[in-house]
């Protein structure tokens, strides 16, 4: 192949890949609930597989796993929304609350800065006149969790979408993963709600649950738990330590998950390179958003276990391998 044929070839790859990128964006609205279908087929048909052990056709088992994984979802949607409403309605006050209390801390920081600064000024010289500071945004709600919690309506009608495409097949691989992951997160979620009911947490079992949930996308879930537990415990507690104390033990507990008890539980099988899920995340997360963040990992675990019995796929198996 001439140095002109190779660079054709890797012009179309690069068209190709780039066409693929545009209209995974473009049809995101289709494509999305389609993913979460299998997904969550991979996750329930275990359930409708037992139930035809029972004798039960597979279109009741189907229904009545779909019915009650809507009842489930109902039921947790009625008993948080009021928790989630008034605890995002509270946060404009503890952003407030925050910038209080780190106000003395703040004003060290300056004087410190003006002592500095007068250190290194020529004798003789004119200190330089400080910048009058900004006066101060009003507080709001912070853009991200507008996202996070303003697209109901849309995660709602793609829900009953989701619902009737459970009947395709997905690959056994997608349920290992959901199923380990699950395991672990729901274990680290009790931890969680009870540590934060000793630490004086109001609503310790809603933190259990958003952090089952927000794990599932790594690094960023557990960033957005340690920023929300900070925002809540500022308008909570009244000592530095004591607010510090909150998302520092998540930290915590999240750290040892990560490094003790998943590596344990999911085996040499399942692991895989932190920073291509790293980068992974972040591209699906600008690519589809909150749902691309939590398809990412199940994707590239489902990849590599193909690619592990694959044998054209190997280098694809170590590059996602750690």
């Amino acid at each position: 192949m001439t140095g002109w044929e190779r660079a054709q070839s890797v012009s179309i790859v690069m068209l190709a890949t780039l066409g693929g990128i545009s209209a995974l964006y473009v049809g995101r609205e289709f494509f999305i609930p389609l993913a979460l279908a299998l997904l969550l087929n991979a996750l329930l048909r275990p359930l409708v597989r037992g139930l035809e052990r029972l004798r039960v056709s597979t279109a009741v088992g189907a229904t009545m796993v779909s019915l009650g994984l809507l009842g489930a979802l109902v039921v947790g949607g009625l008993a948080l929304v009021n928790p989630i409403q008034a605890w995002v309605s509270q946060l404009p006050a503890s952003f407030e609350a925050a910038g209080r209390k780190l106000a003395p801390a703040r004003q060290s920081l300056e004087h410190v800065t003006h002592a500095t600064q007068s250190l290194g000024t020529p004798s003789g010289a004119p200190p330089a006149t400080a910048a009058q500071p900004a006066a101060p945004a009003p507080s709001a709600v912070p853009p991200f969790l507008g996202h996070l919690f303003g697209t109901t309506t849309a995660l709602v009608a793609g829900l009953t979408e989701v619902l009737l495409l459970l009947s395709e097949q997905v690959q056994q691989a997608v349920t290992q993963y959901i199923v380990t992951t699950l395991v672990i997160n729901g274990g680290q979620g009790v931890v969680v709600g009870l540590t934060l009911w000793g630490l004086g947490m109001p609503y310790p079992w809603l933190w259990g649950g958003l952090t089952v949930v927000l794990e599932f996308i790594p690094y960023l879930g557990a960033t957005g738990m340690i920023i929300l537990l900070t925002a809540a415990a500022f308008s909570q507690f009244d000592t530095l330590g004591h607010i510090l104390l909150v998302p520092g033990t998540y930290l915590v507990i999240a750290a040892l998950q990560n490094n003790l008890v998943s590596p344990l539980v999911y085996g040499q099988r399942l692991k895989l390179n932190p920073v291509v899920v790293l980068v992974g995340v972040l591209f699906w997360w600008l690519l589809w958003g909150v749902a691309g963040a939590f398809l990412a990992v199940p994707f590239f675990a489902t990849l590599k276990i193909l690619a592990d019995h694959v044998e054209s796929l190997t280098p694809i198996a170590t590059f996602l391998g750690e």
